[in-house]
């Protein structure tokens, strides 16, 4: 039943037969703990591991596509898909029976057969296995030295697993590098895998951090709609504010998302753009294929940029002037930056409108200058007063603020922008009360953004009027 050829388990039409069924039955003893840590490199058991590893590695497919499925394959197994690691344990059952080794015990207690042992020491993840065993509302994994803290709804805890040794995180870091043709050592002390689904793996070593970490993000939701974020299960944002979103986006303006890390900005981003015509083209710059928009909205007239800042020919300046003769309609950029600041804001201000972009700051107040600061590091003597106000009028038309507010992702605020009096004015349209738990909605949008919405679409400027975000007193002229 283990007969299992390379092309069956890359493929995915092989199945891990009885293979499953054994590693299912070793469940308390998923750990392989400091037994197998304790193994010297003389022993046996270090030789067979070491070879079965190389042949994992060795493993040559009759085309490149094949070869691409073999890698992903590895690494979902490391990373604890169980119909990966199904397959791998096929394929290391396979590697043992070949060396006559099947009837020999297993060196670590808790595994009933050999296979299971050498599978744990090559793909297992130790008691991070027992963390992947509870994926619901796993969002991360969070490895510092042999502390674990797992984030669940956008908040990290300490886990209750700690790992035994820092041997275990670094097996389990090379063993991800050498599955990706990558190295870990003192020369390039780093190292990152992205599965095709939208998971990544971060990995720092001893030098450039005090100890070594490792960091498993996972690709958690599949659909994004600004109904679902307004429900009441994830209660991003409320009716109100979805149709005032749905307004801003269908009448056009630039928006820029804030926010730490886990508080819902991708998430967002998806459910603005998911109300986009599908025939406008979008066009997508990142450092990594992260927002995966053609994946989740194959019918869009999408093009996706992956850029590489060490690489000239491939740097988001490259990026940015192809996609400016690509005839985009809106640009979403994952996030500005200093090197592309200028020529994102050369984008919004020469008729991109619709375009979306993230910034790291605290304060939604802090947006404009900060990417006025990215603007004048290029040292091309721009005036700084005349360069904020082109990126306020511009760029930040409205500026939105997540955060995890008691375990949930939400919107706290939603602003306008306006440069008057020769400064930046920002107009609170919604902000979030925490005491009430409620959403307030303390201001109205300025006769400038009234007109443009009026003058775009007149049965949202009457809906966002009606819902009290414009003044009904003074209607403009169409």
């Amino acid at each position: 039943m283990h007969e299992h050829r390379y092309e069956e388990a890359v493929g995915g039409q092989g199945h891990a037969g009885r293979g499953q069924g054994e590693f299912g039955s070793t469940q308390p003893g998923l750990t392989p703990g400091p037994d197998l840590a304790s193994a010297g490199e003389d022993t046996l058991f270090t030789q067979w591991v070491h070879e079965i590893r190389g042949e994992l590695v060795a493993m040559k497919s009759r085309s490149e596509i094949d070869k691409q499925l073999y890698n992903e394959t590895l690494n979902r197994a490391i990373l604890g898909y169980e119909e990966d690691r199904g397959k791998l344990l096929a394929m290391i059952h396979d590697l043992v029976s070949k060396r006559r080794l099947s009837g020999r015990p297993p060196k670590a207690s808790g595994f009933t057969t050999l296979t299971e042992a050498i599978f744990a020491e090559i793909i297992g993840l130790n008691v991070l296995e027992l963390i992947m065993k509870q994926r619901e509302g796993l969002e991360e994994i969070q490895v510092v030295g042999q502390r674990i803290f797992e984030v669940r709804g956008g908040v990290a805890r300490p886990s209750v697993h700690a790992l035994p040794s820092l041997r275990e995180v670094e097996r389990i870091q090379q063993n991800l590098v050498l599955f990706n043709q990558d190295t870990l050592n003192t020369r390039k002390r780093w190292a990152e895998v992205v599965l095709k689904d939208g998971s990544r793996v971060t990995m720092t070593g001893f030098g450039f951090t005090a100890e070594p970490t490792l960091t498993i993000r996972f690709y958690t939701v599949k659909r994004f709609e600004l109904s679902a974020l307004a429900s009441s299960e994830l209660a991003t944002l409320d009716s109100k504010m979805e149709r005032l979103l749905r307004g801003l986006i269908q009448t056009y303006f630039n928006l820029v998302i804030i926010g730490p890390t886990n508080s819902g900005k991708t998430n967002l981003l998806k459910a603005l753009i998911a109300e986009m015509d599908d025939n406008e083209r979008i066009i997508t710059i990142e450092s990594r294929f992260e927002l995966n928009l053609k994946r989740d909205f194959p019918h869009k007239n999408i093009v996706e940029y992956e850029i590489d800042e060490e690489d000239p020919k491939h740097s988001g300046m490259q990026a940015f002037k192809l996609a400016l003769r690509q005839s985009p309609k809106r640009i979403c950029h994952a996030e500005i930056r200093d090197d592309d600041a200028n020529l994102y804001v050369r984008a919004c201000t020469r008729g991109h409108e619709g375009s979306m972009t993230t910034v790291h700051v605290s304060e939604l107040e802090d947006v404009p200058d900060a990417i006025a600061d990215m603007c004048m590091l290029d040292n091309r003597g721009m005036d700084s007063t005349r360069l904020t106000k082109r990126i306020t009028e511009f760029v930040t038309q409205i500026g939105i603020e997540m955060a995890v507010v008691d375990h949930k992702r939400k919107i706290v605020r939603i602003v306008e922008y306006r440069y008057e009096d020769g400064g930046v004015r920002v107009t609170d349209l919604a902000a979030y009360d925490k005491s009430t738990e409620r959403w307030t909605f303390p201001g109205k949008l300025s006769h400038h953004a009234s007109r443009k919405i009026q003058k775009s679409n007149l049965d949202t400027y009457k809906q966002l009027q009606d819902e009290g975000f414009i003044e009904k007193e003074g209607d403009l002229e169409a």
